[in-house]
């Protein structure tokens, strides 16, 4: 089930009859009258995953208290993407798991294999993505892209560390994006990955569909009955969803490729973002991109995919879930490792 997406500013969501309605109240049309309720949307409960809210959008009580006892999560996030909190329902009763996690995250060992699983499976899908796209152009950075990214993966099972594995991950990311800007042209004025603040559209959009996807593994991983915050390959921070990061890793190249369909097919153009005058918002994305890139992502998301390990075809966003409960059951059998998709 996907989520439902809350973009239009002003508007409101109250649920009647097992359905969420989202109506906005026009202007009045004479002094003293109350403004028409026009609605935009209408859903059935039994088909929303989870709400997200953009910006100045409400909720009525009785709304609030029917998704938290149906257990559908309401993320709050900003008009460009930052996030601002969730409201959950019931916490999950699987105290012995949790158990399970937190004394296999204090084995070394068993951290180490877990997050080279994670490093591999993401490293593996960033370069299928360029050698997809290179199979035409026949690009001499994008081959040379591919060849040092094969060199960090031979690397992966040589780490002792999580710090050197990071800096084994971060050396074969840097070379990916290097080959992802020969994918695009000289308009969008991409150069490299740069996160805070994100200075041009590419890193906007980038951001901006990573977070998407950050609150769609941290739902997986919560429902395995895993604590979110309590990963392997990044570290422990407050508030820092680190397992649900995790578990995101080889998914990241997903929206890359929603990134490259919107932009190199002219669904989103460079006169989709105008400057900001807020420091940390050099960049702001239209209203129009947004829903254009939000529409092209869940398309995505619900396209199947063969599970390699359960040979069954599953939709991306139930493949979330799969490799969430992949880690589960290593914790519970305490048997690290993690094996990839394979996307291609």
């Amino acid at each position: 089930m996907p989520p439902l997406y809350l973009t239009e500013q002003g508007a409101k969501l109250h649920i009647e009859n097992r359905r969420a309605n989202v109506v906005q109240t026009d202007r009045a049309t004479a002094p003293g009258t109350a403004g028409a309720d026009r609605e935009l949307a209408s859903v059935p409960l039994i088909h929303v995953s989870e709400v997200v809210i953009f910006g100045n959008v409400s909720l009525t009580t009785p709304a609030i208290k029917t998704l938290l006892k149906e257990n559908i999560d309401v993320v709050f996030l900003t008009m460009d993407g930052q996030y601002c909190g969730r409201l959950i329902g019931p916490g999950t009763p699987h105290v012995a798991l949790r158990r399970k996690q937190y004394r296999a995250q204090g084995d070394a060992a068993f951290t180490q294999k877990m997050a080279q699983g994670f490093v591999t499976a993401k490293l593996e899908h960033l370069r299928a993505l360029l050698q997809r796209h290179n199979r035409e152009r026949n690009d001499e950075v994008l081959r040379g892209a591919v060849e040092l990214i094969n060199q960090q993966l031979a690397r992966v099972p040589r780490t002792t560390t999580i710090p050197s594995l990071s800096g084994v991950e971060g050396a074969a990311t840097a070379a990916y994006f290097g080959g992802l800007r020969q994918l695009l042209s000289a308009d969008w004025k991409f150069t490299k990955r740069q996160r805070r603040p994100p200075p041009d559209p590419i890193n906007v959009l980038l951001s901006f569909g990573y977070t998407l996807l950050a609150h769609a593994a941290e739902g997986a991983v919560a429902a395995t009955g895993l604590d979110v915050y309590a990963g392997f390959l990044h570290s422990i921070d407050y508030n820092r969803p680190s397992l649900a990061l995790d578990v995101m890793e080889e998914f990241r190249p997903l929206v890359d490729g929603v990134v490259l369909w919107c932009c190199n097919g002219g669904q989103i153009t460079p006169a989709d973002f105008t400057p900001g005058t807020d420091p940390d918002r050099p960049v702001v994305m239209s209203d129009r991109a947004r829903k254009r890139f939000i529409e092209a992502y869940e398309r995505r998301m619900a396209e199947t995919f063969t599970h390699p390990k359960l040979n069954q075809k599953l939709a991306i966003r139930q493949c979330l879930l799969a490799q969430a409960r992949q880690v589960a059951e290593a914790i519970q059998a305490d048997r690290p490792g993690f094996s990839p998709m394979g996307f291609r």
